[in-house]
């Protein structure tokens, strides 16, 4: 009679596939490599191409005794289950010094290599925050990255559907050369979807390069394009009019302090755009750019304007003046804004008569998230609103800025409101309201 170890040991040695393939996907690489030793059954497991599809890959740039294999577990990595890779994400973290990027950078070449040689299945790839206009990338490195990562996307180009380079700071030209590697095959390219917000070097005003309308000539079924507003030009625009419209859902735009956001562009260039491309809704994200001129020359009425973010990270600005903002510019969009996110230091203008009647004005406006200056009574007005049905939000987000460290009077009221509002929060609403001090 088997004592009960080995009655144990047989019932795992048996344990049916779908029930093995579930437990290694619960398991981390060392783990896993350690499981597959256990017999061949548990082996076969391990090379179970679900469990390879996706991959998110982070180099540290601190030094740390946890993380010093990270470059070698890359390689191997894609070595070993590369061909299974359907999404890759590679992630910088704090790159601090030379070395670490020239390391960087020598892993990249052998991962891309391998990969672009090995692979048929990668649909999805991103690399975040290369910020490759700081001064620990040499010109050398920075020169043999780009040649390689450009080596790479053309051996990809006709699979790839989702690419992501955020925040790569590259120059105009290295940036154009990159994108142009995803049609280089046969000049054109289906890919659907690429972000590259941050992905010029600030500063630059590439709304004006023919070389970038050229290079965005070459996409033509894009379904989703996020990047910065000095890129928007009327001839970007009837580009993706040209080209795009028959795919196009979504323009995401940050509009940064920093990037030159100055250049006319037409309202009825976005109104051909919008008419061609009837399924198109437009998504702002504002970063300090506050001034109510400046804004007025970016949103403009011919725009399907879904959401607005418009945040000032914390920033002060005598100039920066958000009635007209609220009163005049915002609802021109009451009939398509769904989404509404404010974070301002609006400490020389009340704002809670102005924001409740354009709240109640945007009849589709479903998502709020507030951090400003607001009395507490004004979310007792707007879940009031909310309980007549005036309005159908279903998140509200706010943080109330208080000029004193106390602040016990406030949350007590806001205690008082959750109990009166509870039936309506309880099942109607995604709700997180506190205040926070601004001393």
């Amino acid at each position: 009679m088997k004592d009960n170890s080995e009655l144990e040991q047989s019932s795992w040695a048996y344990l049916p596939d779908v029930c093995l393939r579930r437990v290694f996907h619960w398991l981390d690489d060392r783990d896993r490599s350690q499981a597959a030793l256990v017999c061949k059954n548990w082996n076969w497991a391990m090379y179970t191409g679900s469990l390879w599809r996706s991959r998110t890959i982070t180099f540290y740039g601190r030094p740390s005794r946890t993380r010093t294999s990270e470059f070698q577990s890359a390689l191997w990595y894609v070595k070993k289950f590369g061909k299974y890779l359907e999404h890759l994400e590679i992630n910088l973290s704090n790159p601090y010094n030379t070395a670490f990027t020239h390391k960087f950078q020598m892993t990249m070449r052998g991962l891309l290599s391998h990969l672009g040689k090995c692979n048929s299945r990668l649909v999805s790839f991103s690399i975040n925050y290369l910020e490759s206009d700081r001064l620990i990338w040499k010109n050398v490195v920075r020169t043999r990255f780009i040649k390689n990562l450009a080596t790479f996307l053309k051996r990809m180009s006709k699979q790839l559907d989702y690419l992501n380079l955020k925040g790569a700071r590259v120059t105009l030209e290295e940036g154009c050369e990159l994108l142009s590697s995803l049609s280089c095959l046969t000049n054109t390219s289906f890919i659907s979807e690429i972000n590259i917000e941050d992905f010029f070097s600030l500063h630059l005003p590439v709304y004006s390069s023919t070389l970038f309308h050229q290079t965005m000539s070459k996409f033509h079924s894009l379904v989703i394009l996020t990047f910065n507003y000095n890129c928007i030009s009327n001839e970007l625009l009837d580009i993706l009019q040209e080209h795009s419209a028959h795919s196009l859902c979504a323009l995401n735009i940050k509009c940064h302090i920093h990037d030159p956001h100055g250049q006319v562009v037409w309202g009825m260039s976005w109104a051909n755009l919008a008419k061609r491309a009837p399924k198109l809704n437009v998504n702002f994200f504002f970063e300090r750019v506050m001034k109510h001129d400046h804004l007025a020359r970016i949103l403009l009425v011919e725009i399907p304007v879904r959401s607005i973010s418009l945040r000032s990270c914390y920033f002060s600005d005598p100039d920066w003046i958000m009635r007209p903002t609220l009163t005049n510019l915002l609802p021109a969009y009451w009939h398509v804004l769904q989404k509404l996110t404010l974070e301002l230091n609006n400490d020389r203008e009340l704002l809670d008569d102005e924001l409740l009647q354009l709240i109640l004005t945007c009849k589709r406006l479903l998502f709020l998230k507030v951090w400003a200056f607001l009395s507490v009574t004004f979310m007792e007005r707007l879940l009031q609103n909310r309980a007549e049905r005036k309005c159908i939000l279903t998140t509200i987000k706010v943080r109330i800025y208080t000029a004193r460290q106390e602040t016990s009077e406030e949350d007590r009221l806001l205690c008082d409101i959750y109990r009166k509002f509870k039936y309506l929060i309880d099942s109607e609403l995604n709700y997180f309201v506190i205040t926070y001090p601004m001393v």
